[in-house]
């Protein structure tokens, strides 16, 4: 075991040494002997049995940092995927929204530009900020479009890049920047200059190395919440009490007296939350079953630090507690990274952004909420902005409303497979509750509204996705350029099983207004 998967190993023994495995002890004892023996599907595996061995089943949290981001076998911090293939691509696993067509990332500019318009043209201090970045053709394609406007990019002082994979930041530098562009490394990352607008394009590991400021950021999140680690619980009925123990006699110096004791209430009169746990699958590691993944989900015996904290952020997840049968999935790391977007468009107070409570309300088009508000309190000083500036821009897939429940899934190949078979070649995600990220921005800030989600077909159109392939298929003299032009955009906004214009959806982040203007896309108008 190399010196990663042991870290690995000691970090999972510490945080979840509590539990029992949920295998069988005849099932385990056999586990046990075969583990060293058995020849796993990837060596991610392996390490994985061997930390569920040690401390028993695992959080479906802990099991999709390892297995995507795990910097000795994870799917995006290893070279690509299986190391053969590419992950991003028709090569790859799965074909994102900008690599089907370049018009989706030049409606992402224009929209972005129409923002900057709204809010009065800054004519210097923007920063344009995109956290998973995938091959960089997102970036690259808003960065072809600004060059059309010629105010806007000259008003951008750098690019920012949160990426942890080294991999896909050499992949994202030749793009951006050219292939014999030098790569510098900085107190924060790493930096280098964009080929289209002569920019600084910055690559940082975590957004909270970023410097909170007076600046006006725009922060593009194009499926990246959907690979957020999530936690997943069930509401479990009540046990029965233990009944009365039978009465128990006693000598006193008069006469034999009974002795009543009064029932031990062993459980919980209430519904309880059980976190889903990730363990090793019988079947595949004692049975060797073929074709089955060597990892499964199964029902934690009783509470887990996480299922009497988490649910407990908001009133969505404590109203289905009292239902016992009722599954829902939660990813802090999302709310996190949300309510970082949030103080940077808006500024915050240390006081304000702690806050714990958990009161509902609305706010000019979004819910507003009180979660846990995570990262970047410490700070003994207050950070609101002058004037809240910048926007965000979300992309992701999941239900508009609804809590996501069972959407943890698996793709290889472009096809879909077990999260849980060959760990750190498969991508797992997991559906995005967009009224979380909603609730954990307007929490966070002050200063900003929320706007959507609306589905993606929806926000194309009013961007002019149609007009824009129209003009783009007239100047093409190519059939077969023509041809994937025109399936292109129209899968970006078909509504059918096939498509992505129903399950993804935007979701926009700008300062506070009082409601009196909303963005391009959301059913606002271009102003300024």
């Amino acid at each position: 075991m190399n010196h990663g998967a042991k870290r690995m190993v000691i970090q999972l023994a510490k945080n979840y040494s509590h539990r029992s495995p949920r295998i069988p002890q005849s099932c385990l004892r056999r586990c046990v002997s075969t583990l060293e023996k058995r020849e796993w599907s990837t060596p991610l595996a392996k390490t994985l049995a061997e930390a569920i061995k040690t401390t028993g089943p695992i959080s479906i949290a802990a099991y999709m940092r390892q297995v995507l981001t795990n910097p000795d076998g994870g799917y995006y911090t290893t070279s690509c995927g299986d190391g053969t293939t590419e992950v991003f691509g028709k090569k790859g696993d799965f074909v994102t929204s900008p690599e089907i067509s370049q018009v989706f990332g030049e409606l992402i500019g224009i929209w972005t530009v129409a923002e900057w318009m709204a809010q009065g043209r800054p004519s210097s201090g923007v920063e344009l900020i995109e956290v998973g970045p995938g091959k960089g053709t997102l970036m690259d394609d808003m960065l072809r479009t600004f060059r059309k406007f010629k105010s806007f990019a000259s008003s951008i002082d750098a690019v920012y890049l949160v990426e942890a994979s080294a991999s896909l930041r050499e992949i994202q530098k030749q793009l951006l920047c050219g292939a014999d562009a030098t790569l510098e490394e900085t107190d924060i990352g790493h930096k280098s200059v964009s080929k289209h607008l002569g920019v600084p394009i910055i690559w940082v590991e975590d957004i909270r190395l970023l410097p909170y400021n007076d600046k006006t950021p725009f922060i593009f999140a194009h499926e990246f919440f959907d690979a957020l680690p999530i936690h997943a619980f069930q509401s479990v009925a009540p046990s029965p009490a233990s009944s009365n123990s039978s009465p128990q006699e006693i000598m006193t110096p008069t006469r034999p007296m009974a002795l009543h004791q009064p029932p031990k209430k062993q459980y919980s009169d209430t519904p309880q939350w059980r976190e889903l746990m990730v363990s090793l699958n019988p079947k595949a590691v004692v049975e060797n079953k073929k074709d089955e993944p060597e990892f499964q989900l199964s029902l934690a015996k009783a509470s887990t630090p996480s299922s009497l904290v988490i649910p407990e952020i908001s009133p969505r997840y404590k109203a289905l507690k009292s239902q016992p049968g009722s599954i829902i999935e939660i990813s802090p790391e999302s709310r996190i990274y949300v309510a970082d977007f949030a103080r940077r468009i808006g500024g915050f107070s240390p006081s304000t952004s702690a806050s714990t409570s958990t009161s509902t309300g609305m706010r000019a088009g979004g819910v507003s909420a009180k979660p846990v508000s995570p990262a970047a309190t410490s700070s003994s000083v207050s950070t609101r902005k002058t004037k809240p500036s910048g926007a965000a821009l979300i992309l992701d897939y999941g239900p508009s409303s609804t809590i996501p429940v069972n959407s943890l899934r698996g793709i290889r190949h472009h096809t879909k497979v077990s999260p849980f078979a060959f760990p750190g070649q498969v991508d797992v995600s997991a559906d995005v509750d967009f009224t979380a990220l909603a609730e954990a921005a307007i929490e966070a800030s002050e200063g900003v509204e929320v706007h959507g989600p609306v589905e993606q077909a929806d926000f194309l159109r009013a961007m002019g996705i149609a007009e824009r392939a129209e003009q783009l298929l007239k100047e093409a003299k190519d059939e077969e350029k023509r041809q994937t032009l025109e399936s292109g955009w129209k899968r970006l906004v078909d509504r059918g099983p096939n498509g992505m214009g129903k399950i993804y959806k935007a979701l926009a982040i700008i300062p506070e207004n009082g409601g009196r203007r909303r963005p391009v896309g959301f059913g606002g108008s271009v102003e300024g």
